[in-house]
C-alpha cells in the first residue's frame, strides 16, 4: 500500500474499515490526506492515526467526537443506494417457482445475516402471530441470508408452527430479484444496528417498509410517511405494523413513493458522490 501511495501520489487515500485503514502508514511531512470511513461502532484505534474521518450516520459521528476524534475533522456522509435494475423477464416468476411461493401470497421480504443484531427471532415470532391470511392472501416470509443463528432460527420456525410459511432463501449475490417481488419488506433489527441499507434498499425499490425504531431508523426513517416503524425487540408491535401496512394500500403506495423520492434526493449516488467530492476538495485544499 505504501509504495502504490508513493506512485500515484494522490491528494486523498480514502479507506474502509479497520483492515484497510490499518495498512495504510501516516505520512510524514507532505503526503496525501488519510480518511477513514466508519460504517459501525468499532474499536477506534486502528483509525485514530488517519487525518480525518467519515461516519455513515450523525449519531456515528457523534460517538466518533465523544471518544476523542477532533470535532472539525469528523463529517458525516450517508451511504447511497443506486437506481433497481429490473430483473430479466422472467426472472421474478422463475424465482417464485424455486421458493414454492402461492400466486396469491403477500412476500414479505427480510434481509440480513442470521446474526443477533438484526432481530429475525422477533419477525418468527411476529408472523406466528399474525392470521393465516390478511384481505384474503396467504402470508410467506422469505429470509435472505445466512449466519450462525441458521440453525436456531429454523428450529424457532418449527416451534412456532410456522414452517410452512417461512421460505429460507440463503445468501445471493443479487438480492435485487427478491426486493422486485416482494410485497413488503420487514427490517428488524436491534439498536445496535447502525444504520440499515436494507431500508434503502426498500425505498429504492419501490416497497413499503416496517422497520424497528433502533439508533439509524430513528435517524433516517419517518414512521407513517415512508415507513411503519415499531419498538425494537416487540413482536407484537411488528406483527401489528405488517398487518396495517398490508390492510391499508393507499398507505403503503404513500409510503412508497415518498421514500423513491427520500432516495432520489438525499440517498442516490449522485448527491452521495456529490458530498464526498465536495469533503475531498475542502481536505486537499482545492
Amino acid at each position: 500500500m505504501s509504495r502504490l501511495i508513493r506512485r500515484l501520489a494522490p491528494d486523498i487515500v480514502q479507506t474502509y474499515m479497520g483492515r484497510a485503514t490499518r495498512l495504510v502508514a501516516p505520512s510524514r511531512g507532505a503526503g496525501p490526506v488519510h480518511i477513514a470511513r466508519l460504517g459501525g461502532y468499532y474499536q477506534l484505534a486502528p483509525y485514530r492515526h488517519a487525518h480525518a474521518w467519515i461516519g455513515n450516520t450523525k449519531g456515528l459521528c457523534d460517538w466518533l467526537v465523544a471518544n476523542g476524534l477532533p470535532a472539525q475533522r469528523v463529517f458525516h456522509i450517508y451511504n447511497f443506494v443506486d437506481p433497481p435494475r429490473p430483473p430479466p423477464p422472467g426472472r421474478l416468476s422463475a424465482l417464485r417457482a424455486e421458493l414454492g411461493l402461492p400466486e396469491d401470497a403477500w412476500v414479505l421480504l427480510s434481509a440480513g445475516r442470521f446474526v443477533p443484531v438484526k432481530g429475525q427471532k422477533y419477525l418468527l415470532e411476529a408472523l406466528s402471530l399474525l392470521p393465516a391470511e390478511i384481505a384474503g392472501r396467504p402470508l410467506r416470509l422469505v429470509l435472505l441470508g445466512a449466519g450462525p443463528l441458521g440453525g436456531r432460527l429454523r428450529e424457532q420456525a418449527r416451534r412456532l408452527g410456522i414452517e410452512r410459511e417461512v421460505l429460507w432463501a440463503g445468501w445471493r449475490p443479487d438480492p435485487g430479484p427478491f426486493f422486485g417481488m416482494a410485497d413488503l419488506v420487514v427490517f428488524p433489527s436491534l439498536e445496535q444496528e447502525t444504520l440499515g441499507n436494507v431500508i434503502l434498499e426498500a425505498w429504492s425499490w419501490g416497497r413499503p417498509l416496517v422497520t424497528s425504531l433502533f439508533r439509524g431508523a430513528r435517524e433516517i426513517a419517518r414512521h407513517g410517511e415512508d415507513a411503519w416503524c415499531v419498538p425494537c425487540a416487540d413482536p407484537r408491535a411488528l406483527a401489528e405494523g405488517i398487518e396495517q401496512v398490508l390492510s391499508d394500500p393507499l398507505l403503503a403506495s404513500a409510503m412508497t413513493g415518498r421514500g423513491e423520492e427520500r432516495v432520489r434526493r438525499e440517498f442516490g449516488r449522485e448527491p452521495i458522490m456529490e458530498a464526498y467530492r465536495n469533503l475531498y476538495q475542502r481536505l486537499a485544499g482545492g
